[in-house]
C-alpha cells in the first residue's frame, strides 16, 4: 500500500495534466484558472510547513494552528478565485 506522502506526491502528475488541459482549452475563465494555479502554491507552501512543524514541534502540521492556518489561506484562497471565476464566465455566457 502506498503512503500518504507517496500518494500526495503521485496526485500532482494528474493535476498537472488537468492544468495543462484547462489552460489550453481556452474555455477556462481566467480568474478561475488563475484559482486552479494557487491550488499549486498551496501545496508548495504546505510541504514545508509540515516539515517545519515535525521538526520544530514534533507535531503533524494539522497540530500546528498557526501554521496550518497559514498555509490552509492559500486553499481557501484558491477555492474563492476557482468560485468566483466560474461566476463571472456563467454571467458572461449569459449576457451573449
Amino acid at each position: 500500500m502506498l503512503s500518504k506522502n507517496t500518494l500526495f506526491a503521485l496526485s500532482l502528475f494528474p493535476y498537472i495534466g488537468f492544468l495543462w488541459f484547462m489552460t489550453n482549452s481556452g474555455k477556462t475563465p481566467r480568474l478561475a484558472l488563475v484559482g486552479f494555479y494557487v491550488l499549486l502554491i498551496f501545496v508548495a507552501v504546505t510541504i514545508p510547513a509540515g516539515i517545519y512543524a515535525k521538526v520544530h514541534y514534533g507535531k503533524d502540521l494539522a497540530n500546528v494552528d498557526w501554521l496550518h492556518g497559514s498555509a490552509e489561506l492559500f486553499l481557501t484562497l484558491s477555492n474563492i478565485l476557482v468560485v468566483l471565476g466560474f461566476r463571472q464566465g456563467i454571467i458572461a455566457k449569459q449576457k451573449s
